[in-house]
């Protein structure tokens, strides 16, 4: 794998609320334990400082926590290392605003949200990943958080709220229904991947 020059500070989140339901509702997804290893091993591969997965339900953070817990001091972390460094990135937070100040505040965070549609918005879309790449090797201080969204997807309030907007990742059929751990993988490797 060949990268090119520095990039700027990386970091993943995984939404759990507000997202939307099949029917176009905003809901509150459940978390799963094979998202929050997935995807965490997809951030630490490709550079990220960090892995935030957000949900506002108390028991579902401590179930998290209980997962992190277990491979971060239990016996499968000192059996399997690689998967306690990718785990030890990951950081439970209730909202996405969380996730924001951990990495400095607003003004310190440009978010750039994912969706496998193409919906018009009031956030522009980078139009390309190889622009996608250059901003993220550019001159701005400002950290990076993509967000992924769970269930049918990001509301449109948060994409709103957003920087940029990630073209949607497509393959060759009409067909897009990637698993959250497929296109952040995918996301990934075509922003860091020279």
């Amino acid at each position: 794998m060949c990268f090119k020059g520095p990039m700027r500070r990386l970091a993943v989140a995984l939404v759990h609320h507000p997202v939307l339901d099949r029917a176009g509702a905003v809901v509150t997804s459940a978390v799963t334990n094979l998202d929050v290893h997935d995807l965490s091993r997809s951030a630490r591969t490709y550079g990220a400082e960090k892995m935030f997965v957000t949900s506002p339900i108390a028991a579902q953070r401590a179930l998290v926590e209980s997962i992190l817990g277990h491979w971060k001091t239990g016996a499968s972390g000192e059996r399997i290392p690689s998967r306690k460094d990718a785990l030890g990135i990951v950081e439970v937070v209730p909202l996405l605003e969380d996730a924001v100040q951990t990495l400095g505040g607003r003004s310190a965070v440009e978010i750039w949200t994912t969706a496998a549609r193409r919906d018009a918005g009031v956030v522009p879309m980078i139009a390309t990943y190889d622009e996608a790449r250059s901003r993220l090797r550019g001159d701005d201080q400002r950290a990076v958080l993509v967000v992924f969204g769970t269930s049918w997807g990001l509301t449109q309030a948060l994409v709103d709220a957003s920087d940029a907007r990630l073209p949607p990742i497509e393959g060759p059929t009409a067909y897009n229904h990637l698993s959250v751990r497929a296109a952040c993988a995918i996301t990934l490797d075509r922003l860091v991947r020279a």
